[in-house]
């Protein structure tokens, strides 16, 4: 009987430490941090310094995105011009005179985060980079946000191109509910076929995609002003949570931790 009482009072235990262990906001190593529960009024689990003015690198590019398929057609020829081919930073590798569809050029964008793309879509769009920048910053504003002002598509470091945890998460949470957005997001692997020459084969930055369970979004940035930066998201069920890490040197472990938290304290 008594044996009986003690291994009664250690499952007792264990599971009282383990529901406090749930309860507890883990420690990350971000700057800035938020957690967001998709849908409905975007409920946040956790934040850190989630309204802090942020430098938000590539995850820019999913704003270009949205207002790309806000904007634009996605079977309209993407032609890259002189100009994007001398863009810094990550690229498709597009060569002056390349010939896509905006469809094909935005998963090059997404998946190995082209800044060269984000330019040749924007010139596409929106006739001229800084038109395209305009209607951007007009999207945010119909999304919601109310920290944010970019002055590019792609998120390479300039004053006046900014957002925050929370904002970023806000913008995510949209684009997550296109259909085409959440699928270029969530893919690991893609052939971007060209009209002018052979496919290019990418594979998404997001590494969370195939490591943890339910990842299913949505992009990455690294820039040597914004640290490294994620967004990212994960479903168990019907709930979908967004986690954005911003100035973060351990942003795949500290996402980990925010959806397994987020997960346990909504009981999943």
């Amino acid at each position: 009987m008594a044996r009986r009482i003690s291994i009664l009072a250690c499952i007792m235990l264990l599971f009282v430490g383990n529901a406090a262990w749930a309860a507890a906001p883990p420690q990350v190593e971000a700057e800035a941090a938020v957690l967001m529960v998709l849908g409905g009024d975007n409920l946040v689990l956790y934040g850190k310094n989630p309204t802090r003015r942020m430098y938000p690198a590539s995850t820019t590019k999913m704003l270009t995105f949205i207002t790309a398929l806000e904007q634009g057609k996605l079977n309209d020829t993407v032609v890259a011009s002189p100009r994007v081919t001398t863009t810094e930073g990550s690229s498709l590798d597009l060569k002056a005179g390349d010939r896509l569809t905006l469809r094909e050029a935005l998963y090059g964008m997404m998946l190995v985060s082209g800044n060269d793309a984000a330019e040749a879509v924007a010139e596409t769009v929106g006739g001229t980079v800084p038109k395209f920048v305009a209607m951007m910053n007009d999207e945010a504003k119909k999304i919601g946000v109310t920290a944010t002002h970019f002055n590019n598509p792609h998120g390479l470091p300039d004053a006046e191109h900014y957002t925050t945890a929370y904002d970023l998460a806000l913008i995510a949470a949209y684009g997550m509910k296109m259909p085409l957005f959440a699928e270029v997001v969530s893919t690991r692997q893609y052939d971007v076929h060209f009209l002018n020459r052979r496919t290019k084969h990418v594979t998404n930055t997001n590494k969370l995609l195939g490591s943890y369970t339910g990842a299913d979004g949505v992009k990455t940035g690294s820039t040597e002003a914004s640290g490294d930066c994620l967004v990212a998201a994960a479903r168990r069920g019907d709930v979908q949570l967004i986690a954005v890490l911003l100035n973060d040197d351990n942003r795949w472990e500290d996402a980990a931790r925010l959806f397994d938290y987020g997960f346990a304290q909504l009981g999943l």
